[in-house]
Formats: C-alpha cells, sequence, structure tokens
C-alpha cells in the first residue's frame, strides 16, 4: 500500500450533542459510509492499493458542526471531482456524515484543513 494514501470521514458532532444519539450510532453511520465508497470506487487505483495492505489502512476522522456543513463539505467535493459518499441515514432522510475513497493525501488534505478530529 502506498504509505501516502488516507480515507478521510467527516461525522456530524450535533448528533451527538444537540440531537443525543448514541456514540455506537454515529460510529455505524461512518461504518456504513466507509463500506458504500469502497464498493462504489472499488476498481479505483487508489482504493485497490489502499486495500491491498488491510492492517496498515490510514483513516482520518474529523467532525462537522452541523448538518449544513456537512453538505457544504458533500458540495464542494462534487466541485472539485472528488469521490465520496454522504451518507443519508433512512428512512429518518438525515445526512450523517461523508466519506472519501482513498486518496493520496496530498491530493485531498485542503479540502479537510477546516474540521477538527472528532473527539
Amino acid at each position: 500500500m502506498g504509505s501516502n494514501i488516507v480515507q478521510y470521514i467527516v461525522v456530524r458532532k450535533d448528533l451527538i450533542q444537540a440531537l443525543k444519539w448514541p456514540t455506537g450510532a454515529l460510529i455505524a453511520q461512518a461504518c456504513h459510509a466507509c463500506t458504500a465508497v469502497v464498493h462504489q470506487f472499488y476498481n479505483d487505483a487508489d482504493t485497490q492499493s489502499y486495500l491491498s495492505d488491510i492492517d496498515r489502512m490510514h483513516k482520518v476522522i474529523l467532525e462537522a458542526k452541523d448538518e449544513d456543513s456537512l453538505r457544504k463539505l458533500s458540495e464542494n467535493l462534487i466541485a472539485e471531482n472528488i469521490d465520496h459518499k454522504l451518507w443519508i441515514e433512512q428512512p429518518e432522510n438525515i445526512p450523517t456524515c461523508v466519506a472519501v475513497k482513498p486518496y493520496r493525501k496530498d491530493l485531498v488534505q485542503n479540502y479537510f484543513k477546516s474540521f477538527k478530529l472528532f473527539r
């Protein structure tokens, strides 16, 4: 695996704070989004490289303050042709997180500079 390949995941912190979601439910949302984006872009060269050494995968988990900031991130990624999945929990129709397919870090890290590590 190329050591510079990373997967960024951004989850909504307000779901825990304001809407009182359990932490496990939010973790499940991130898992859904990661699985979906890897499935969608399975044949991509960076995805295959990322999966070639599963014991050394690198993910960065960041927090979005609310739905608006998550949607804006997704819109920006679409405008810049950055492959990702905006996970929308059903049947509630609630956007919960964004997972980017594995990319070389230098190609995507600037899109995430305004987000803090999830704590």
